[in-house]
Order: C-alpha cells, then sequence, then structure tokens
C-alpha cells in the first residue's frame, strides 16, 4: 500500500478511509461494470484498498470488487483485533475474578479522595446518572455560581428521569437568591423539596442512600467520596436531623413577632450577634458578605427605631425577635480594619 502524499488532485487522509471522490468513482465502476484505468488516477485508496483490480482481458481498465467481498476483506484485521481483545478480556477475568473477595472488606477502598473540581464532578456526575431513589442535599452559603448550578440542573433532570427524588437544603439567604430560584423553577416541583435552615451547614451530597461526598478542605477543592455503608448511614442521619429543623421554603418563615417587618435572614442575624458575634463572623455564619451583614443590620437597627447597637440589642428581646438565655445584648461591631468584602 503506497502513501497517500504527492498523488496530484487527491487530499490525504489516513490508509483506511475512502474519500469523497473515491466514493463515487467506485459507484461508477459498479453501476458499469468496469472503469478506465485513466480515471482512477486521482483516487490512488480504490487500490489501496483493493476496491478495484486491473481488468485480465485489457490492463487500460479497471473492474470493481463487489462490496459484500471488498468489506469482508476490509475487516478480516478488525475481526482479528476483536477477537484477540475478548480472548484477552477472557483470560483476565478468570485470573482476577477469583481474588475480588479477598479486597471486598477493605476499609481503603470505601473512601476515595477527589482532588480539583473537575474529578469531583466527574465523580459527582457518573454517581448522579445511576441514580434511583433519592438525591440529598446540603449546600452552604446564600448563592451558587452559574455555571455550578447549571452542572447541577443537568444531574437533577438526569436522576429525575429515572425516578429519583431531590431534597436540597440551602441556608435561609438563599432564598432571596435569583440564581437559586431560577435552579428551582426548572426542576419538576412534584420530584424536589427544599427547605433553608438559619444554621452553618457544610456541604454533603447523598446518593441513593449508597455513596455521600463531603469536602476534604477548606476551599472545597477536595473532596471524599465515602461509599462504607456504616458512615454513610451516620451522615443520612446528620442529614434528616438537618432536614427536620429546616423550613419548607414553600413556607413565609415569619419572625416570631409577628407584627415586626422582620425576615428570617434578619431574625437569624439577630440572633447572632445576640449571642455577640462580630459582624464577620454573623457574614461566615450566614454565607453571606459582611456589606450585605451590615445592610441587615441597618435595615433591623431603621426597623425597631434602634439609637446604637446596645439600644438594638434590647429591643430585639423586648420585641420578641430573640430569646433572653445567655445574650450578649452589647452587640459588638466588627474591629477596625475587617474585611468588608464578599
Amino acid at each position: 500500500m503506497g502513501s497517500n502524499e504527492g498523488r496530484s488532485g487527491h487530499h490525504p487522509h489516513t490508509p483506511t478511509e475512502l474519500c469523497e471522490p473515491a466514493l463515487r468513482l467506485y459507484e461508477k465502476a459498479l453501476r458499469a461494470g468496469r472503469i478506465p484505468r485513466s480515471d482512477i488516477a486521482g483516487a490512488p485508496c480504490l487500490t489501496d484498498l483493493a476496491l478495484l483490480h486491473p481488468d485480465p482481458w485489457d490492463d487500460t481498465w479497471m473492474r470493481p470488487v463487489p462490496p459484500s467481498a471488498a468489506l469482508a476483506h476490509l475487516l478480516q484485521p478488525v475481526s482479528r483485533e476483536i477477537d484477540e481483545r475478548l480472548r484477552l478480556a477472557t483470560a483476565l477475568s478468570r485470573s482476577l475474578f477469583p481474588l475480588t473477595a479477598v479486597a471486598h472488606d477493605d476499609p481503603n477502598l470505601a473512601i476515595t479522595v477527589l482532588e480539583g473540581v473537575p474529578a469531583i464532578q466527574a465523580s459527582l456526575n457518573e454517581a448522579t446518572a445511576t441514580a434511583t431513589d433519592e438525591i440529598l442535599t446540603a449546600q452552604p452559603g446564600s448563592d451558587r455560581p452559574a455555571s455550578t448550578l447549571q452542572e447541577a440542573l443537568a444531574n437533577a433532570h438526569t436522576a429525575i428521569r429515572r425516578g429519583a427524588r431531590i431534597r436540597h437544603i440551602y441556608q435561609h439567604p438563599a432564598r432571596y437568591s435569583s440564581a437559586v430560584r431560577d435552579y428551582l423553577c426548572q426542576v419538576p416541583a412534584q420530584h424536589l423539596h427544599v427547605r433553608t435552615t438559619e444554621l452553618t451547614v457544610e456541604r454533603l451530597i447523598i446518593i441513593d442512600r449508597d455513596v455521600a461526598y463531603i469536602p476534604a478542605s477548606a476551599d472545597r477543592s477536595t473532596a471524599l467520596r465515602i461509599s462504607h455503608p456504616a458512615l454513610v448511614s451516620y451522615l443520612i442521619q446528620v442529614y434528616e436531623v438537618l432536614w427536620a429543623q429546616a423550613v419548607p421554603l414553600a413556607e413565609n418563615h415569619q419572625a416570631t413577632a409577628p407584627d415586626t417587618p422582620v425576615t428570617a435572614v434578619q431574625q437569624s442575624i439577630a440572633r447572632l450577634l445576640t449571642e455577640g458575634h462580630v459582624d464577620d463572623v454573623v457574614a461566615r455564619k450566614m454565607g453571606i458578605s459582611v456589606r450585605t451583614c451590615r445592610s441587615h443590620i441597618a435595615k433591623l437597627m431603621q426597623t425597631l427605631g434602634a439609637t446604637s447597637r446596645t439600644h438594638l440589642g434590647a429591643l430585639l428581646v423586648e420585641s420578641g425577635i430573640v430569646e433572653t438565655s445567655g445574650l450578649d445584648l452589647s452587640l459588638r461591631p466588627a474591629p477596625a480594619g475587617s474585611d468588608d468584602r464578599n
């Protein structure tokens, strides 16, 4: 078989490829029974693939090989390769399958470290693609990147098509996130249940009660994939406790004082403030920026008519928004120079 390069008028391609000009000439030869040898100068792959052979009575002509015979000839090496790979697969299975029971109980295999967001997402996608029962997630913070939500939306639709249900736990500020609302609007309501909590939650994903994912680094660039039944069962119990204490998204979560126009987020901020936390700690626990946190505090002061932070602490208790046990009513502001970025 010669090289395709350097042959006039013929575009180079792989040795096993049949180009468009060659296909047209081969069809012409099949219809006519033969074709002039001069016509195939621009399509050497016809002879390279043995689709044409010289006319034994006149070497100025070429005759076509029937497609069925040509196909059988061309597939011979492919069939041999497939047969060899099947024999190899059979031999490996016979050698290693009896040993699978030996390592089945190895605890190291029940926890896998996933490094890098792409590896984490790929593992999540794989697990979600086979989900048939339920996916449980707890998501920290008040907002999620659009790209992450798009990936989550695709996984949700895949799981729902297989009959799985989905439960999400967010922090209260997520109620006011347009990105989260857009995501929720695109998932069928009958398959999705969402609750929010004032607690500071860490990311937790449990799929079909068989495998769980938790962060393994502060920046969540490393995760653990857990398949040990006892560990997964424990994480499910933790999730159910969070779920029981969370508020359904469909409910308009009001403050304890119905006459006071305080949102659920502001009520949570008020509780943290009266426990003595400074602004940046409150913001971190709520999963919002310090600037947003201070904006909510300003609205609380305006709503209650507070003239100072100490005054605000007293008014919060008087209004019934927070309880009085163990509170620090000084409502200390954030230290000077604290980070006010997102």
